[in-house]
């Protein structure tokens, strides 16, 4: 066991400092369970999002030495220190940042805005038809998407994003991806009218493909990849719309 110092970005917009505090952690702690301990032993004001623990509900994603990563699966012995101070070594934990993140208090931020632009481009199958019973859908087409389906919500890869930083129009590299996870869904129909979504200026043109968003991912699902993918369905997409004249059809 040793002692390590959390500095935590503590406050409003309208005031804040960062504080530090002493925490015991061990080689398998998480900064989530140091946060935890702060809580709990030394500051019970200080404000936080956590859930599950393992990675599933997304609610702990974090800034933790200017990275944005779910806390709960962050260990202290796998990350390096921010700064080492009187011999201790110093981890910066902040909010998460962005213009799609209105910062509320301490690590707490507004999911407002990121699940609005999650809504707007229709993250639900859509169907032409009302087939009875189930869709079947194979192994292989399966495989196309589902690595995309792994996707929790944390907010990692838009805070990570340099365009989502700068740009508050910008749909960002969660929404994007999960517009091109059910247009690459067998059983899914709307597929145009999502590509009329995303092919707006703000959609996936944005994109300048610097793969940040990838490197923040904790569940591998690879953003920048399904946004490259979806510039080749938009490409299809504007050309038969100026050629055909159609939209969002």
């Amino acid at each position: 066991m040793e002692n390590i110092i959390l500095r935590i970005k503590r406050g409003d917009p309208n005031h804040w400092e960062y504080r530090d505090y002493d925490v015991p952690v061990e080689k398998d702690s998480t900064v989530l369970d140091a946060l935890y301990y702060v809580r709990d032993n030394i500051d019970h004001s200080l404000s936080f999002r956590a859930s599950c623990r393992m990675e599933v509900c997304g609610s702990c994603a974090m800034m933790v030495n200017s990275f944005p990563t779910t806390t709960c699966s962050t260990l202290f012995s796998k990350i390096k220190p921010a700064k080492i101070e009187n011999g201790k070594k110093v981890y910066i934990i902040e909010p998460l940042r962005g213009e799609s993140f209105k910062w509320i208090r301490d690590l707490v931020v507004d999911f407002d805005e990121f699940f609005k632009k999650h809504e707007s481009i229709k993250p639900y199958l859509i169907r032409k038809d009302n087939p009875e019973g189930q869709l079947i859908q194979s192994p292989k087409e399966l495989k196309k998407y589902y690595p995309l389906t792994l996707c929790i919500k944390c907010g990692a890869c838009v805070a990570a994003c340099p365009i989502s930083n700068s740009d508050p129009n910008y749909l960002g590299p969660a929404a994007l991806t999960a517009a091109y996870r059910f247009n690459a869904d067998s059983r899914d129909q709307g597929k145009n009218l999502r590509l009329a979504i995303v092919s707006d200026p703000e959609g996936c043109w944005r994109c300048h493909f610097s793969s940040e968003c990838s490197n923040a991912c904790p569940k591998n699902v690879d953003p920048a990849s399904a946004i490259q993918k979806l510039k080749v369905q938009s490409t299809g997409y504007e050309l038969k719309r100026i050629f055909l004249g159609k939209r969002g059809e």
